[in-house]
């Protein structure tokens, strides 16, 4: 006879979702003396965290002093609130401008997870008051795959950089400089790729995990360590729930109904509703869908679908966290973050016109795709227009420079799906794209006269740090303008995609779920993309995303375990 498997536990604290979110709220819940169950309902661990650059942005945390750095909570507050505005409630936003920095001492304190801040790495926006040039957005560092034995071929694999070998940001900042540093960087980071024989014979990839890799491998080391049970394959398909609270859940462990009883409570932390075609049509702008995002496929909404039947109320549902993507052939949607800021690039629309600053923070380009797709101009797709000392420079996408990679050399696929289109001329580019010739060719002449002086009048690109960020320093008067005057020209079809969606769950500054009631649902939590953004529609800075997800699972499993106040630990 075979063996009966077990189909009741009893844990204290119930965490749905192996990403960011999940895995700090299983780690913080066990620290404070619970017994704790992580189910994720891949075959792999790390969700879209693992699919991310891994940076998390934490105003006035404990490191900003050993670089320099001044700042506080109370700047954070004043940045997040006079950008965000009324549109999240007062106690929530405070709780992350005031916790965040708590949340992550801990975790260094507690577990694998280390932060190091990126003191030229700016707040999105400086012109609010609060702003910060550097010093909030932070790096998880590197982290060996090794060290988590058999589980590293459980995470994630669908990371794709540019390179065989991994980055960090700042790694990945000296190399797009491409100057002395930075090739011999380059040199001595392929070399130690090639002389891990053992990796290299076996076929695996690089095993010195960064970025957001780099930050799950951290988290699954973190729960091994404690003896956290992760169960993959192991969806929840029901809530329970006695009298008005929440007491564990149904879940599915490969094809077989388990219940589990959940003490403390259940924290939902699956993602959002990026793949979820149906839940994106009814609650955001048209066009829209699953195609687009650069989110892992597990983003189906599952935790928000759990809420809503137990009467949850929603918020942002109409926002994502934007970014330009691109569809490679093969099916691989990535996102365009830095390669629209080099100069010899813009971005135009199917008639021909700029409609953005390319440089801008990535969801600002995307809110103004659809500003000029609803002017009936066209915009999603756009293209990503660049000539032929662009090309050869600097990395666009995946895309590795010219004078690394040849156009011969770049696999056939990418042209004959319409991902790039090549031409000699601007006007075969335009009759290539079906665009009016007339009119790219007096977008081109108009911004290659203001590119050649070092100004953007119509939107301004290269006037802010952050639009510099990205640029080419050698490009002088300005490192994000150049003139497109020389053939080929190329176009990359450019999507209006997403990391993920930040619409979700309402919760409250404890990371409760709210009914429509306005009343909390005992029990019940979420943090990441399964609650509305506590950033609102806005993006404060590089790794806002991460920063709230980890924050909020951290102070929910506080809660949850009577801990509410700030933490002296």
């Amino acid at each position: 006879m075979g063996v009966r498997l077990q189909t009741e536990y009893e844990v204290d604290w119930l965490v749905a979702g192996s990403g960011a979110a999940g895995m700090t709220g299983a780690v913080v819940a066990h620290q404070l003396g619970g017994a704790v169950l992580v189910v994720e309902k891949e075959p792999r661990y790390g969700g879209t965290t693992c699919k991310s650059g891994g940076v998390i942005w934490i105003p006035g945390n404990h490191r900003q002093a050993e670089f320099g750095i001044g700042d506080s909570a109370e700047e954070g507050w004043q940045y997040l609130k006079g950008l965000i505005g009324e549109s999240v409630s007062e106690p929530r936003l405070r709780a992350y401008a005031q916790r965040a920095s708590e949340m992550l001492a801990f975790m260094m304190a507690h577990s694998h997870v280390d932060y190091s801040p990126l003191p030229t790495y700016m707040d999105y926006y400086e012109e609010v008051d609060g702003y910060k040039s550097g010093g909030r957005s932070m790096d998880p560092g590197f982290f060996s795959l090794r060290r988590l034995g058999d589980e590293a071929d459980f995470i994630r694999d669908d990371f794709h950089g540019l390179l065989k070998f991994n980055v960090t940001v700042p790694e990945g900042r000296c190399l797009g400089d491409m100057n002395a540093a930075a090739y011999w960087l380059g040199f001595r980071l392929l070399l130690r790729y090639w002389l891990d024989l053992p990796s290299r014979l076996r076929g695996k990839t690089d095993q010195r995990a960064t970025l957001g890799p780099a930050l799950v491998a951290r988290l699954r080391r973190s729960l091994l360590d404690r003896d956290i049970p992760l169960w993959l394959n192991t969806p929840i398909r029901e809530l329970l729930v006695e009298g008005d609270r929440v007491t564990g859940a149904i879940v599915e462990r490969d094809g077989i109904p388990c219940r589990i009883t959940a003490r403390k409570g259940v924290l939902l932390a699956t993602g959002g509703f990026s793949k979820n075609t149906a839940m994106r049509q009814q609650y955001q702008q048209a066009p829209i869908g699953a195609e687009w995002t650069a989110a892992a496929t597990g983003a189906t909404g599952d935790g928000i679908t759990l809420g809503l039947s137990l009467g949850a109320d929603l918020d942002f549902m109409g926002s994502a966290w934007w970014s330009p993507t691109y569809r490679m052939p093969d099916g691989r949607v990535l996102a365009l973050i830095a390669g629209k800021a080099y100069p010899g690039s813009v971005l135009i629309n199917r008639q021909g016109l700029r409609f953005t600053n390319e440089a801008q923070p990535y969801e600002d380009v995307v809110k103004d795709q659809y500003a000029s797709e609803l002017r009936g101009e066209g915009a999603i797709p756009c293209y990503l227009l660049f000539d032929a000392t662009y090309r050869q420079n600097y990395p666009v996408g995946h895309i590795k420079p010219g004078k690394f990679t040849s156009d011969a050399s770049l696999p056939e696929e990418l042209f004959s799906s319409g991902l790039l289109t090549r031409a000699d001329t601007l006007p075969a580019l335009a009759e290539a794209l079906g665009i009016d010739a007339v009119a790219l060719e007096a977008t081109i002449n108009r911004f290659n006269a203001n590119a050649r002086v070092g100004k953007d009048p119509d939107f301004g690109r290269g006037d802010s740090e952050h639009d510099r960020y990205y640029a080419d320093p050698k490009i002088q008067p300005n490192p994000c303008l150049g003139p497109l005057e020389t053939g080929p020209y190329y176009a990359m079809r450019c999507e209006a995609g997403d990391l993920d969606t930040k619409g979700g769950l309402l919760c409250d500054e404890f990371g409760r779920v709210l009914h429509e009631s306005g009343k909390e649902i005992t029990g019940l939590y979420a943090a990441g993309n399964t609650s509305a953004a506590v950033m609102g529609d806005t993006y404060p800075g590089a790794g806002a995303t991460i920063g709230s997800a980890m924050t909020f699972a951290y102070i929910a499993a506080r809660h949850a375990f009577g801990h509410d106040g700030v933490s002296n630990e």
